[in-house]
């Protein structure tokens, strides 16, 4: 796509975004309906549902020959990267906009034949949105966005899985242990949002592929690193153990998984 193009489909997706925040805000004053998927902790609500349908939607007037790859099912069983994909997570951190109505996001991104092309996300409750791609930079709010000083991990605090502490994944405890602080969010997209900005130097949790998709499109075309803890190609429509850092934390990081492991 060219400049005007890029253009053009930033400012219909903003639109979409903003209509998004303001049908969200709407919803948390009615009465949600709340289900689960795989466990009592995956929850799932009828705006999940409404969001993701506003954008499939939506997708399919502005880009009829796209496929959709929705986390709610209600777009395309997406088999290869072949042509325009849109991948589309439409209310990250169900938990957080069920118990607390903040820290949950909106995701969007677009892959033309395997390659990113754009991405948002959106910090829905305070409407925080960072968008942008390799060809068309990276923007906060509508300000080009500059890529934070390269902090090592001892230096920054590290955002991991909630899970994968729990459950003592192998390396994530002596991680969060080896960083300066560690956080942990409950929504992709709001971690996604700190490392961009400069307030983490570091994000790695398991996670899908319309979890990550916009955010690495971002890290990458800003200058943060991006890659999976096994080193191996990332595939994005398998789910994995992806990493975002700066170029000093990564190497932190993977120097300290391969030791334990």
């Amino acid at each position: 796509m060219d400049q005007i193009q890029l253009q053009k489909l930033d400012t219909t997706v903003l639109k979409w975004l903003d209509q998004v925040h303001h049908l969200v805000e709407q919803r948390v004053r009615q009465r949600m309906q709340v289900d689960t998927k795989s466990s009592h902790r995956d929850l799932v609500t009828n705006v999940d549902r409404e969001v993701e349908q506003y954008y499939v939607q939506h997708i399919r007037n502005f880009d009829p020959e796209a496929q959709i790859l929705g986390e709610e099912g209600l777009g395309d069983a997406v088999k290869s990267m072949k042509g325009r994909i849109w991948f589309v997570d439409p209310i990250d951190g169900t938990m957080n906009f069920v118990k607390q109505q903040s820290e949950f996001a909106t995701m969007v991104a677009v892959y033309e034949d395997g390659e990113p092309v754009m991405a948002w996300i959106m910090d829905v409750q305070q409407h925080d949105i960072i968008h942008g791609g390799p060809e068309y930079g990276v923007f906060h709010n509508g300000e080009k966005l500059e890529l934070s000083a390269d902090i090592g991990l001892d230096e920054g605090l590290v955002i991991l899985s909630g899970a994968r502490l729990l459950y003592e994944e192998p390396g994530f405890p002596q991680l969060a242990k080896a960083a300066m602080g560690y956080r942990v969010y409950g929504s992709a997209g709001i971690s996604y949002l700190h490392v961009l900005t400069g307030k983490a130097v570091a994000y790695l949790s398991r996670m899908r592929p319309w979890d990550f998709a916009a955010g690495i499109t971002l890290a990458k075309s800003l200058g943060l690193r991006v890659g999976t803890i096994d080193e191996q190609p990332m595939n994005m429509l398998v789910s994995g153990s992806v990493l975002v850092a700066t170029d000093k934390a990564y190497a932190d990081i993977m120097a300290l998984l391969q030791k334990k492991g």
